[in-house]
């Protein structure tokens, strides 16, 4: 049984609102990756607004959870500019997208889906900042090849910093519309990591597509800085952000491996706990297994 299908089975079996009940909605929302002080936090309130509508039966409480939970991931995104990507037309900015997150949750792979999807809107570039390791260098490159997407690389172990400054100065003079950097997870070092990206970051503020002459282009590039996370990672996805979140003030994250068994709450505690809206969901292998998140949509099939 998956666990909306168990979210579900819980509220269609619910013979009164008591406490039991909402002890155990606390206990099930912890098990499906929420974090317990967001999921009894959660709780409460709904127990406080179903007493207050005089609701007596599952299906009504779980009509204000899915409201609830709906509110929680509009605040996410309320007040930010998601998504922020350049339209693709002439004049346009370009938009540069800081693709961040640890070793294994899929960012390559991601790098490679989202140029898929943007390159239908215009002249997309990949920039393989993750120097650190020569599979990942590679490997963009051979996503490159196939979808036809220039990829600007330099040798393992240069500078990533060099590697974006690089691509971007291509980017603006080409007229690209986006350029996608593949970023290192793993050094050394948590602050040596932190470090680089930051550097990453201070490189395309600095250089920001200027002119051969020095001038700083009509239009700046509209900087993305979004989070890859595992979907089936739980409270261990919500960690990694907080420390990318603390060091680059993150702009919103992509899940992958969202078809793999993965529970959903840690979406809520993205948007509850660090105001991080999900971006784009991830499920599958293929390019164009990439798509927006729709939050309804999502909030539905978490209630099952």
């Amino acid at each position: 049984m998956s666990f909306s299908d168990k979210l579900k089975r819980f509220f269609g079996i619910a013979s009164a609102l008591d406490d039991d009940f909402f002890d155990e909605l606390a206990d099930t929302l912890v098990e499906g990756d929420f974090g317990a002080e967001l999921a009894f936090g959660t709780v409460e309130e709904l127990r406080r607004r179903c007493r207050k509508e005089n609701v007596k039966d599952g299906a009504a409480a779980r009509q204000i959870l899915y409201e609830m939970l709906g509110e929680t991931l509009q605040k996410a995104r309320r007040g930010a500019e998601v998504g922020c990507l350049s339209d693709g037309k002439a004049g346009s900015p370009l938009s540069v997208i800081l693709l961040l997150g640890v070793n294994g949750v899929g960012k390559t792979t991601t790098a490679a889906k989202l140029a898929f999807l943007l390159q239908k809107s215009g002249k997309t570039m990949l920039a393989a900042a993750d120097t650190f390791r020569a599979a990942a260098i590679d490997q963009l490159k051979i996503h490159g090849e196939r979808l036809g997407i220039r990829v600007v690389a330099h040798k393992q172990g240069g500078d990533p910093s060099a590697v974006v400054y690089d691509a971007l100065a291509a980017a603006v003079s080409g007229q690209y519309s986006s350029l996608i950097a593949d970023t290192a997870g793993r050094m050394h070092t948590k602050t040596a990591l932190v470090e680089e990206l930051r550097k990453i970051d201070r490189a395309i503020q600095s250089g920001g597509g200027r002119q051969k002459d020095g001038t700083p282009p009509a239009n700046p590039p509209l900087v993305n800085r979004w989070l890859v996370l595992d979907a089936t990672t739980g409270s261990n996805a919500v960690h990694q952000a907080e420390t990318f979140h603390e060091a680059l003030n993150l702009d919103g994250v992509i899940l992958t491996k969202t078809d793999s068994g993965a529970k959903g709450g840690v979406v809520f505690a993205l948007a509850a706990n660090l105001r991080l809206p999900v971006l784009y969901v991830c499920n599958g292998e293929k390019y164009e297994n990439i798509s927006l998140f729709n939050a309804d949509d999502y909030v539905r099939e978490f209630l099952g």
